[in-house]
């Protein structure tokens, strides 16, 4: 994987009966922490639904060195200490380049969904995204519509919004039907 890429760390909880309220403060704890470490992009916490009984956390960055000075460093590694005992195990871990974790399934008792589904879920936030983004910009900013400047500022607007905003709600949202049989 190409330094240069961004990547997400995707860290998976399993936590034992009612210990809930102090992994909701651990969370509360440990995301200013790695939001203060150079190259960090945001984290997004996908909260169990259903039977499925997992807390999923990601974490961006914008290179795999920064995110390995995240992983190794003193301040997680006392973090990962505190919150064990709150585990039915041990945390999970994996690194995704790029977004593909937006459809990766939190656990392997969960399907990945189907593609018409991702696809449709895709179309839903990117759809409005390219067509409000520009009429925006050209009310904001008129003189620069049509320039390579203005589809500059469209195009990365528009990804800014997918990737920080729209997709990690969406598929939040749309979960349970992403994940049906």
């Amino acid at each position: 994987m190409p330094h240069q890429q961004h990547v997400t760390l995707v860290v998976t909880h399993h936590l034992a009966p009612g210990q809930e309220q102090a992994y909701e403060a651990w969370l509360k704890r440990i995301m200013p922490d790695a939001a203060t470490f150079t190259g960090h992009l945001g984290v997004n916490v996908i909260r169990p639904s259903g039977s499925e009984q997992a807390y999923t956390v990601l974490v961006r960055f914008d290179n795999l060195d920064n995110l390995y000075r995240w992983i190794h460093s003193p301040q997680r590694v006392q973090y990962i200490e505190q919150v064990t005992p709150l585990l039915l195990g041990s945390d999970h871990i994996e690194i995704r380049p790029g977004a593909e974790f937006w459809f990766t399934p939190p656990s392997a008792n969960v399907r990945t969904p189907a593609k018409w589904k991702q696809f449709l879920i895709t179309l839903l936030v990117i759809f409005p995204s390219t067509n409000l983004v520009p009429w925006f910009w050209s009310q904001l900013l008129p003189g620069l519509s049509g320039s390579l400047a203005g589809h500059l500022l469209n195009d990365a607007s528009v990804v800014a919004l997918v990737v920080f905003l729209w997709m990690p709600l969406v598929t939040r949202q749309f979960h349970q039907w992403l994940t049906r049989h």
